[in-house]
């Protein structure tokens, strides 16, 4: 199964189409063009020390899932989920940590916006909601998992993005 099913099938699409005032095939559509950016840039932090970008502390997804979130990632997929309006810091944290600055958030909404004709304000909305589905679907995971499964959940995503 694909993050996207995952997310699909978790109910976090269909939150986010309500929360942004969207029809669900766009929520979907608009995740499947935003998508491939989150999972390249956690891909890029799960390098760790050897691998930073400049000006990150050095931990690699360990400091995603563990400093900015507090241990508490598994709780992110339920604030998505849940039918109060998403506190976005926390996705904008993630966001922060996996592309750097926000003007690299801004041109992923960019990007995605050219390729779907989706308005790039619906997208950098979402932006911050999808991060905080995506680390809370993959902190989720199946008992024992652990960080193996990120690695699981990558190789999905790159072989379903393969398949299109």
């Amino acid at each position: 199964m694909s993050i996207l099913e995952g997310l699909q099938q978790s109910g976090a699409i269909g939150s986010m189409a309500r929360e942004l005032g969207v029809d669900e095939p766009t929520a979907q559509k608009a995740a499947g063009a935003l998508l491939p950016a989150i999972v390249a840039g956690l891909g890029r932090n799960q390098v760790g020390a050897g691998g930073s970008r400049a000006g990150s502390s050095g931990g690699g997804l360990a400091d995603v899932l563990g400093g900015v979130l507090g241990g508490s990632g598994g709780g992110l997929l339920d604030q998505v989920l849940h039918a109060d309006p998403t506190p976005t810091k926390p996705g904008n944290d993630i966001l922060g940590q996996i592309f750097g600055t926000k003007d690299v958030s801004r041109g992923v909404a960019e990007a995605a916006s050219g390729s779907t004709g989706i308005s790039q304000d619906l997208l950098k909305k979402m932006l911050p909601i999808l991060a905080m589905a995506v680390i809370g679907y993959m902190t989720r995971g199946k008992p024992g998992a652990g960080g193996g499964m990120l690695g699981g959940i990558l190789g999905q995503v790159v072989t379903g993005m393969l398949r299109r």
